[in-house]
């Protein structure tokens, strides 16, 4: 995994004298990898984020479904502990 440029923004006080920034901003580069699966199947993972693998009968379609996978794995489980810190992360694809 690949992280790209960080920009911190302004801080915010967490208390105890701790601090975070506002806004930061990262690029995160993944591979996806594309495998002849044979009869007419191809196979496509994303070797970064370890369980992320789809299939379909065209490398598009294939794709669309190894991002469908990524986003899957990376939405939070419902049963999340309501009282625990969170912060918001938006992930775009290209």
């Amino acid at each position: 995994m690949h992280v790209g440029q960080r920009t911190p923004g302004r801080l915010s006080t967490l208390g105890a004298g701790a601090t975070v920034p506002d806004t930061m901003s990262e690029t995160l580069r993944l591979t996806i990898v594309y495998e002849d699966a044979g009869d007419g199947w191809i196979v496509a993972s994303i070797p970064e984020v370890r369980g992320t693998h789809s299939q379909a009968r065209t490398r598009q379609e294939a794709r669309e479904n190894v991002i469908d996978a990524l986003q899957t794995m990376l939405t939070p489980d419902e049963a999340l502990d309501s009282s625990a810190e969170t912060e918001p992360l938006i992930f775009t694809t290209a």
